[in-house]
């Protein structure tokens, strides 16, 4: 058998007969197709010496490497060159090398490094989700950074006249979910399970429960095999699920696309932003600008390491060390100008080219550190995105805080733009639901918009994005079944992960055959439900707590691609009444204004007006041992009165009833099986005594003058 091997194809075959080298353009940055050619343009600051890559499909050595000249193909600190005759089909890296490097610390250049362009649309390589590569030849696997070629896109699709929804925040119920987790199960029964053609398959049940917005995981291009843990139970391999380590922030993920060939990733995940519009829902991404894959000195190189280290990162200037506020390794030198412009960039191209509604920044508050890794009073980028005319009506949320511990929940630098992730919201509500003493105060503020938090810096409550879960904790039915979180699956014999949950197993640890413990956290659930979405605010759920998600206690979950973090769609008809609860809660959110307070006045010019009561009236109880509270919203031209009363006690409590001119009606009562917990529209129930009403412990319930 002969081992002969196919010779490679030279430039010219690859290229055409047209082919032709150009000085290029500078501008704009990253690979752009034109019609007889396609432009390069790379930033550089600190490199000698630049080369151009050129791949194509199926191969893993390059069919060609052109140099690029100083003098002809260099404008200040930018590389570039234009191909004539190039088609998209291409793939291409970089090499960078600098001749005099006298402090490799700093300046990691490494003429043997194939680089992948910060700015490309898309990569080729890595297309299958998990996995390891191998080399022609070789029998050792390779991790997929070496096998990532940058993508030429051809922006062609056909949006068909498409407008952005331009949903006012205040009237915004957002959803957080993660692509893959979200349809990976078999249970979920789509076609492309994992994918965001299988995403497209769920929009109906999204529309049908009511968010206005779905809040993506990262979706852009990341690094799941970024490391060699493996599970002490199952002995498979760890990933990096969550996809917090990003590689490029402009192309979207190739595995989360059915089908990537050739870039089609790009083109299935404007099908699906489209897809979301049409059904009246608004795509957020959560974009991780903080650091990236490249970790600490040991870590890989994938693109920005290679091109200018100490432009793209914060280190030390004299020992190269790098600078850790964001707990992976490294940070990004986000107010560096050729960063910010980065940043910039990237924004206007998700929202200008992929129509997505908004952006929620992983630990943002590294936005305001400046380049020597201290905290700016002004931040640069921070103001620039807010005042960015492209992103007027982009939906801008911080996650106000670092792993450093800079934390700037209420005082991150807004100019009236920034929502944040309203973390005090999420404990204050989780501690009252607990029976934790002193948080009646407390639990006033977050109720009616946390005006302590947000008024003095010009913000209204929509800017307080309300959550009592997330990606990162317990899910809300862990929160009632656990008071330690359980790790250990996770491979880092329990230590990753905050023990700090504020949650309460209602008297047993994890699952339980007990009626009575599971009444009871079935009503604790509803009680932290029904609080965030009756708050004023802007209130975000996460995937799967409308059924009772479980992740068995894991409050880690990053590294858990298995069904610890898959959606168990059997949960959706095994707890179909809070499913029920989740959705008639929300639609009754969506019809009543009066929850969605556009201001903190608290004037008849700008209602509603909010008065607080106590087990009497006008007789609020703000003591330490208090545990319960009464919230009357006024009514006005545009809602009725509303009645909102949490009763974290122990016992049962009687609250009197402010005399109206219409009768009280019940529309909620969380201790109350399905499906009297809550009323359908229109057929809420009369009270049969109009002067009080008993509260059962531990319950919320919510009653509408009518």
């Amino acid at each position: 058998m002969s081992t002969k091997q196919e010779p490679k194809p030279n430039l010219l075959e690859v290229i055409g007969d047209e082919f032709a080298i150009t000085r290029g353009s500078p501008t704009p940055l990253g690979a752009s197709a034109q019609k007889s050619g396609i432009n390069f343009a790379i930033f550089s600051k600190h490199a000698t010496s630049v080369t151009l890559v050129l791949f194509i499909s199926g191969e893993h050595e390059p069919v060609a490497e052109i140099p690029l000249d100083r003098d002809l193909n260099q404008t200040g600190d930018i590389w570039h060159i234009f191909i004539q005759g190039l088609e998209p089909e291409i793939r291409y890296c970089f090499r960078a090398n600098r001749q005099s490097n006298k402090n490799e610390k700093v300046h990691r250049f490494n003429k043997s490094h194939l680089l992948l362009d910060p700015y490309a649309k898309a990569f080729s390589g890595a297309s299958k989700w998990g996995q390891t590569y191998q080399r022609n030849g070789s029998s050792k696997p390779t991790r997929s950074q070496n096998l990532r070629r940058g993508l030429v896109v051809e922006e062609n699709f056909d949006w068909q006249n498409h407008q952005p929804l331009n949903i006012p925040l205040a009237d915004s119920i957002i959803y957080e979910l993660h692509v893959r987790g979200f349809t990976r199960h078999p249970s979920s029964k789509v076609k492309y399970p994992g994918t965001f053609a299988g995403l497209i398959e769920k929009i109906s049940y999204l529309k049908d429960l009511g968010i206005t917005a779905v809040e993506l995981l990262p979706i852009n291009e990341f690094e799941e095999i970024e490391g060699y843990r493996f599970s002490p139970k199952t002995r498979e391999r760890l990933l990096n699920f969550w996809g917090y380590n990003s590689i490029g922030f402009f192309a979207p993920k190739a595995s989360y696309a059915n089908d990537s060939r050739n870039g089609n990733q790009v083109k299935e995940f404007k099908t699906l932003v489209k897809a979301m519009h049409d059904a009246g829902i608004e795509v957020i991404l959560d974009m991780v600008f903080n650091h990236t894959a490249e970790g600490n000195e040991r870590g890989p190189v994938y693109n920005f390491k290679g091109l200018d280290n100490s432009v793209y990162y914060i280190i030390d200037p004299e020992t190269g060390r790098y600078h850790n506020y964001s707990g992976c390794g490294n940070t990004l030198n986000c107010n560096h100008p050729v960063v910010r412009d980065l940043i910039l960039d990237c924004l206007r191209y998700w929202v200008t080219e992929m129509h997505v509604d908004g952006f929620r920044f992983d630990l943002a508050s590294i936005f305001g550190r400046g380049q020597d890794g201290s905290v700016l009073a002004n931040p640069p980028l921070i103001e620039r995105i807010a005042h960015d005319p492209t992103l007027a009506n982009t939906k801008l949320i911080a996650e106000a805080w670092d792993a450093a511990g800079l934390y700037q929940v209420g005082s991150f630098p807004a100019w009236g733009r920034w929502a944040e992730w309203n973390g005090k919201f999420r404990d204050d509500i989780r501690s009252f639901v607990i029976g934790e003493p002193g948080m009646v105060s407390a639990l006033t503020k977050r109720l009616s918009g946390s005006a302590d938090l947000y008024q003095g810096s010009g913000r209204a409550p929509y800017h307080s994005i309300n959550f009592i879960t997330s990606h990162d904790g317990f899910t809300l039915a862990d929160l009632v079944s656990y008071n330690k979180k359980h790790n250990q699956e996770n491979g880092e014999s329990n230590r990753d992960g905050s023990d700090h949950n504020l949650s309460w197993n209602c008297g047993h640890e994890g699952p339980t055959d007990s009626e009575e413990i599971n009444s009871l956290r079935l009503r604790q659930t509803k009680n932290l439900a029904a609080l965030n979405l009756l708050s004023h605010g802007v209130p975000m759920i996460l995937a799967g707590d409308e059924f009772g998600r479980t992740q068995r206690g894991n409050s880690n979950a990053y590294c858990q691609d298995n069904e610890i973090s898959w959606l168990n769609w059997h949960a959706a008809e095994v707890h179909y009444g809070l499913l029920r609860f989740f959705k008639l809660l929300i639609q009754f959110r969506r019809q009543h204004p009066n929850l969605r307070r556009m201001s903190f006045a608290q004037d008849e010019e700008q209602p509603p007006v909010i008065s607080w009561h106590g087990v009497q009236l006008r007789d609020p109880d703000f003591s330490h041992d208090s545990r319960s509270i009464a919230m009357h919203i006024h009514s006005n031209s545009t809602d009725n009165d509303l009645f909102l009363i949490a009763n974290a006690y122990w016992e049962a409590l009687t609250f009197e009833l402010p005399k109206l001119d219409q009768p009280w009606v019940r529309v909620l009562d969380t201790r109350l099986p399905s499906p009297d917990d809550i009323a359908e529209i229109n057929k809420e129930i009369k009270l049969p005594q109009q002067a009080s009403c008993q509260i059962h412990s531990r319950s919320v319930v919510l009653l509408m003058a009518k």
